[in-house]
This record gives C-alpha cells, structure tokens and sequence, in this order.
C-alpha cells in the first residue's frame, strides 16, 4: 500500500544566537488514507514542530532549514514554492487544527467570516450568499446547532468546545486530504473530549481524510488512533499499532510514559514520574537520548545512537535493549 503521507529523514534545524536548534532530527513516518497516527511524547520532543515542518509553517525565529522527504499523494512538498504550497496545497489538501481555539480564531471577525476564508481564497464557492451556504454545511457537519443562525456571531459568542468545532470547520472546510490536529482536546472537558473524537472519527469515516493527532493524552490516543508514534528529543523512538505500543511497549520511554497514567482501582503512596530532564536539543547527547533517564542504559547506550529493530510485524522500537527481547 502506497501511503498517503511519508516522511523520511526529516530534519528541522533552527539557528538561534546560542546554537543551532535540532528541533526535529530524523524523524520517518508514514500516514495511510482514513488511518489516525498519534504522535505522543513530553513537551518538547518535538511533536508540535514536526507537523509545522510538514506544512512548512516555521516560526520567524533566527534561520531555519528542513531537509529530508515530504511526499503528499506522491508529491515532495519540499520541492514545492511558497506560492505553490499556499495556493494549492496549505489549508487545500493539507490542513491543520491548532490546540488553542482562542489564539487561532480572530475575536474582531465573525465565525461566518472566518470559515469562509478558505472557501473564497481557494475559490471553492463564489459569491456571498453561495459562501454563507457552503460555511452553514460545513459548520452543521461539525454539529454546530442552527449553523444558519451563528454565522454573524463572533467567537466569543460560543463556547470552548464550540470554538473548537468552528477551527475543525475551517481545517475539514476544503476537504483536504491530511488532516494534522494538534492536540485540539488539551483545553476541553472530559465529555467534550470524547465528542471531539466522535466528530473526528465520523469525518475520517464520511472522507477518509488521513489523521496526524498530537497528543499528550495517552488515554485519547488510544480511543482513536489506528498507530502511535512515541517521539522523545526530536526522534521517534518506536512506533507501531495501538495494541502492540500499549499492552507490549518495547523503549523504556514508552513504558515509562504508560507507567505515569493513574490507573482506576489501583492504590498507589505516590504516582509514578519520569525522573530527570530532556536533553538539550542545541547539544543532543551521541547516544540513546533517553539514556540518562534509562534505569536498563549501560555503556553502548551512552555510546552510540541504537538502530530500529523490528519487534513483530509493523512494530519497530529503536533501543539497545527493548523490552521483552532475549
């Protein structure tokens, strides 16, 4: 199977005034069409940054490069020019869903207004009453309540759950073909959370749109993602399939993030906690970046960086000594 997104090698380095940033430092992944990838790890293991890198969205911040493969439906979106990637790729077949609705939707233009930016941009209807339809199906799709009755109201008019279902509108309003939701349930209640996915799983269902989901949720990854990828200072240190990374985690990193969720019924003196901290991306250490926090690290780990082994089938970890191995 071809994948609809593969990502070989990607490197994104930013140079600041005190080195040079190694924000993203190898990283492959591949998305299937109406297939989740849950991209999990601690804050700053370049999570965020891998997906900017995908829609080649950096920061304005010192110099930057991304270098590797970036192919969308066969098309190296590396290769593309800025006017390219804007015009007919940037919110048109690659969309993203950013994690604070309040930063992403302007309070001084309606909700109307907003989700019909990318309707009239990518001239995909023409004319104000034809937008104003296309924005209320888009938004009743998102199960906005009377959509035709929102349109002219502003952002602080609706809820943080509804503000979030209006950002899903403006990513899902082109019908792109990989959707990137960048942790859209970290600000949202329990129940909303679980309708947020609902919503996200009928829209893959109706479009089978390819789904990157960021998440520090381990429990939300695991209610909707076909596949997890665990990345840890700027690498992926294993990925496979839901059942494999949670019932058989084979990096230590893995484990010890399943290990840090509080489990319903079983009494602890005190939860468990990942001990030390990330390493410096402007001086990444030569060897296992988790080694220094690896209660199993011995000498090769501290070494030399430790290749990719396959586990079983589709479940690769990369580690010296995964877990479970002879």
């Amino acid at each position: 199977m071809i994948p609809l997104l593969r990502v070989e090698n990607l490197k994104t380095h930013l140079t600041l005034k005190r080195g040079v940033v190694r924000a993203v430092d190898g990283v492959n992944l591949t998305v299937n069409e109406a297939e989740t990838l849950g991209v999990v790890g601690e804050s700053g293991s370049g999570k965020t940054m891998t997906c900017l890198s995908i829609l080649r969205l950096l920061p304005h911040t010192g110099e930057q490069s991304i270098t590797g493969t970036i192919e969308l439906d066969g098309t190296d979106l590396l290769a593309l020019s800025e006017d390219e990637m804007a015009r007919d790729w940037r919110g048109r077949r690659i969309s993203m869903v950013s994690q604070d609705p309040l930063t992403s939707l302007n309070p001084v233009f309606t909700v109307g207004d907003q989700v019909g930016a990318p309707f009239r941009y990518h001239r995909l209807a023409r004319g104000r009453r034809a937008v104003r339809a296309a924005v209320a199906k888009v938004l009743r799709r998102v199960r906005i309540p009377s959509p035709e009755t929102r349109l002219d109201d502003f952002p602080h008019q609706f809820s943080g759950g509804m503000r979030q279902r209006v950002c899903s509108a403006m990513a899902i309003a082109c019908a792109p073909r990989l959707l990137i939701a960048d942790e859209p349930t970290s600000n949202l209640d329990v129940t909303i959370q679980v309708q947020m996915m609902d919503l996200f799983r009928d829209i893959q269902r109706e479009t089978g749109v390819g789904i990157i989901l960021v998440t520090h949720d381990l429990g939300v990854a695991a209610g909707i993602c076909h596949r997890i990828a665990v990345m840890y200072a700027g690498r992926v240190v294993e990925t496979g399939d839901v059942r494999s990374i949670y019932h058989r985690p084979a990096h230590p990193y893995t484990r010890a993030l399943l290990d840090s969720i509080p489990h319903l019924g079983r009494r602890r003196r005190r939860l468990y906690s990942i001990s030390g901290q990330p390493p410096s991306l402007i001086a990444p250490p030569e060897g296992c970046r988790f080694a220094a926090r690896c209660a199993r690290a011995d000498v090769r780990c501290h070494e030399a960086y430790p290749p990719e082994v396959e586990i079983s089938p589709g479940h690769r970890a990369a580690c010296w000594l995964p877990l479970g191995a002879a």
